[in-house]
C-alpha cells in the first residue's frame, strides 16, 4: 500500500541507515553505499561525506542522487527520495544533527570532535526532495 506524504516523511524521520545511489553514466549501474543523514519532514535530507570521495565527485557532476531506506519488521516498509543536491560547509551543528540520530548522547561529543579534526575533508550534501517513492507492503490490519 502506498504511504501518504505524512507517512513516508515521518518514515524518513526515523534514525534508519539511508542507501545512497548515485549515476556513474549509461556504462555502469549506480555507485550505492549506506549513509547517515538527517532529515526533518517538510525539509531537505543532510548528510556529509569525503569531500573528495567518489560520492562526492558522482554527486557533484549528476546534480542529484537517491536516498532509500527500509524496515523489513514487523512488515517491510520503504521510502525512496530523489532529488537535487546542494553541497554545504560541515559544521558542527551539523555533525551533531546527523550523529545524534545515530549515537548515544554520550557517544554525539566524541565522535562529533573526531570528525571536525578533519573537517577540511568532509563536505555537507543537502537533498532537496522532488520525487518519492513510498510503500508499506506488509499485511493490512
Amino acid at each position: 500500500m502506498a504511504l501518504s506524504v505524512e507517512e513516508r516523511e515521518h518514515f524518513l524521520a526515523e534514525p534508519l541507515v539511508a542507501v545512497l545511489s548515485v549515476s556513474v553514466g549509461s556504462a555502469r549501474g549506480p555507485v550505492t553505499a549506506p549513509v547517515w543523514y538527517a532529515y526533518r519532514p517538510g525539509g531537505d535530507v543532510v548528510l556529509f561525506t569525503g569531500r573528495t570521495s567518489r560520492k562526492a565527485r558522482l554527486i557533484q557532476e549528476a546534480g542529484r542522487f537517491t536516498l532509500t531506506v527500509q524496515t523489513t519488521s514487523p512488515t517491510y516498509r520503504y521510502t525512496a527520495v530523489e532529488g537535487r543536491a546542494a553541497f554545504v560547509e560541515v559544521t558542527p551543528e551539523l555533525v551533531n544533527e546527523v550523529a545524534g540520530r545515530y549515537l548515544s548522547a554520550e557517544k554525539v561529543a566524541e565522535y562529533a570532535a573526531g570528525v571536525l579534526a578533519h573537517g577540511e575533508e568532509l563536505i555537507g550534501i543537502r537533498l532537496r526532495p522532488e520525487r518519492w517513492n513510498a510503500a508499506d507492503l506488509g499485511p493490512s490490519e
